[in-house]
């Protein structure tokens, strides 16, 4: 069996080493790229990944391109000192042919593949959620549609991991809150794929390195991207990187990777907390109306990460 995915992106060195494992693994039919603004620019990201996609030899599967702000918030920047200033790693990536980008912006994009395969479809979203959302305010039957949502972003404190842009809000969520508060409490059933567990998830120096040695041409091409996001983790890391988006992917293919913890999820919008994401837990105090009526979602709370760069390292 495989799983039908759409994958929302902002590539982003570690969204190419998840659109790899997308390119290989058996168990995974990807059938859409949507590309949004985060690491990049959507510019940017765009490129990115119809170059990646021309790389990995996946040259079927559309892209389109998505949002390029998000719904409330200012713009705060892009994070070229983490993914290099082309976004991948500044290693000379080969530009792609624009004149083969999807015709359609990214959310009716989301909104066509939904109702092509209505309840087989898993959405991946690895970046800002700004096309997610957007595509729920176009078609708000689209829930009924999506067999799932499966999202690297949030941080919920387990673990002793919190945020990455704030003591609370990791980088996706913080992004777009908006459209991220849009997405945890549509009546969809989604997974978080946060900081909690992709800080587990560490591809140490020898790791990196085995994988450029022995991988192959694609190996060679992560290990190469890799080296610029290396040099920022490293003082987070002792050397290595951290795997997000690849293990959001490893959720799709593999829930029982982890260790989920339910109950409804909403997101901070405004103010010191912005971008926080919050869990409610069954028999917590809550005397505020703010969960009401929400379906229970999904956090990964824990991983089995030896199990997760095992079946990554099989792939090449």
């Amino acid at each position: 069996m495989t799983t039908k995915i759409l994958f929302d992106t902002d590539p982003g060195i570690d969204d190419a080493m998840a659109l790899y494992l997308l390119a290989r693994d058996p168990r995974a039919e990807l059938v859409g790229i949507t590309t949004v603004f985060g690491n990049a620019s959507v510019d940017t990201t765009t490129r990115n990944a119809l170059s990646l996609r021309e790389r990995f030899g996946i040259h079927h599967v559309p892209v389109a391109r998505g949002a390029a702000r998000a719904i409330v918030k200012p713009s705060s920047g892009y994070a070229d000192f983490v993914h290099g200033q082309d976004g991948l790693g500044d290693v000379g990536t080969a530009p792609a042919d624009n004149d083969t980008l999807d015709g359609r912006a990214a959310a009716l994009f989301i909104i066509e593949m939904a109702r092509r395969y209505s309840g087989e479809l898993v959405l991946v979203p690895v970046g800002p959620l700004t096309n997610i959302a957007h595509a729920l305010q176009l078609d708000p039957d689209l829930p009924r549609h999506v067999r799932s949502v499966v999202l690297m972003g949030g941080a919920f404190g387990t673990l002793g991991h919190g945020g990455n842009m704030s003591p609370v809000a990791e980088a996706n969520i913080h992004g777009d809150p908006h459209a991220a508060d849009l997405v945890a409490t549509a009546d969809w059933p989604v997974t978080f794929v946060g900081l909690d567990v992709t800080h587990q998830v560490r591809m140490d120096t020898a790791y990196l390195d085995e994988i450029g040695r022995e991988g192959g041409a694609h190996g060679r091409y992560l290990r190469d991207i890799t080296r610029f996001y290396e040099r920022f983790y490293t003082p987070r890391t002792g050397g290595g990187i951290y795997s997000h988006d690849a293990s959001a992917v490893a959720c799709a293919l593999d829930p029982g990777l982890f260790t989920l913890r339910h109950g409804p999820v909403r997101v901070v919008t405004d103010g010191i907390a912005t971008g926080q994401t919050i869990q409610r837990l069954p028999g917590r105090p809550d005397p505020s109306s703010h969960w009401d009526g929400l379906r229970d979602q999904a956090v990964c709370v824990d991983v089995d990460s030896a199990r997760v760069l095992r079946e990554y390292r099989a792939l090449f």
